[in-house]
């Protein structure tokens, strides 16, 4: 770790942000994101630290941009070097469950089976996690909801972890946490392949921009600041997603193990990025004017700049 890196870190805190990078096998470059992009950005989030009610931090960016990741080492520098305790929330893990999303395909439209977009997830139960979260008082637990990727499915509720108040600051982190719902005369045309062939009269497209009117209107109502990971361009987020699924697929062949199913070919891969690519776009158009910070992503993943406002 660079020297300059380390002058603004406690010594404690460089020896666990090494040892988390070697355990991601994260590149050397990676210091760079953590100088120009992560350690600017806890800084702000400490800096409006409100003594009196944790606030809540949203955290949008498209797949693969690593939220994840930025949440991981958020969380370690503000708890490490601010004595900020975190608490945090993924989208991913509020889905609805299999069965109703089944259901809502039936009732609504196919395309919801598959999920990712507003109205797959179970809203009443983001809310009140948050809510939770931030009014936790000391020695309270907290349910965190957990979802297998693996089934496509929840966990149940008894292997849900616990976490325990009180928290300084809710980080709250999904692909579209924040996104505005776009104007009516817009969702007329088809963006892309999936929504010309299988969303021909717009039935999926104006349920998803109805929920975000609604209900995720509340649900991300809560939040009392935006954080957003800005990619060049939507064409990045395919790569990106495609190398993932290249990279897991690969994994298996090392091994020598079979492949299992969920591991998306390419054809599946540009399939299912269709499903985020109209919201994805709507959101690189409309949040970086409202978000409180925004991350600007070079081409090679790396944090070029952090803009305030």
């Amino acid at each position: 770790m660079t020297d300059k890196l380390s002058s603004k870190l406690k010594p404690n805190l460089v020896t666990k942000l090494r040892d988390i990078m070697h355990q991601q096998a994260l590149p050397d470059s990676f210091e760079s994101t953590l100088e120009k992009g992560i350690l600017p950005t806890a800084q702000y989030i400490a800096h409006h630290h409100d003594s009196e009610k944790a606030p809540i931090w949203g955290i949008c960016g498209a797949q693969g941009t690593g939220k994840s990741t930025l949440v991981h080492f958020l969380q370690l520098i503000l708890e490490e070097q601010f004595q900020l305790t975190c608490a945090s929330l993924s989208l991913d893990d509020v889905y609805l469950s299999r069965g109703a999303r089944i259901k809502l395909s039936e009732d609504i439209h196919p395309l919801f089976a598959t999920r990712g977009v507003p109205g797959t997830h179970d809203v009443e139960l983001g809310i009140q996690t948050l809510i939770s979260l931030q009014n936790a008082g000391e020695g309270e637990t907290v349910l965190m909801p957990r979802f297998n990727k693996a089934t496509d499915d929840c966990f149940a509720k008894a292997q849900w972890p616990a976490v325990t108040g009180p928290f300084d600051v809710v980080l709250f982190e999904g692909w579209c946490v924040g996104s505005q719902p776009q104007p009516s005369d817009l969702l007329t045309p088809p963006i892309n392949p999936l929504e010309a062939d299988e969303d021909r009269n717009g039935t999926w497209r104006d349920y998803v921009n109805q929920q975000l009117r609604t209900r995720y209107a509340q649900w991300f109502g809560l939040l009392d600041h935006l954080i957003l990971l800005k990619v060049p361009g939507f064409e990045q987020v395919k790569e990106w997603r495609s190398l993932q699924e290249q990279k897991l697929r690969q994994t298996y062949l090392d091994k020598g193990e079979k492949i299992p199913d969920r591991v998306m070919t390419p054809k599946q891969v540009e399939r299912f990025i269709q499903h985020y690519e109209r919201l994805t776009r709507w959101n690189l158009e409309t949040l970086p004017s409202v978000a409180d910070v925004v991350l600007d992503l070079q081409e090679d993943h790396r944090i070029s700049q952090a803009r305030f406002r």
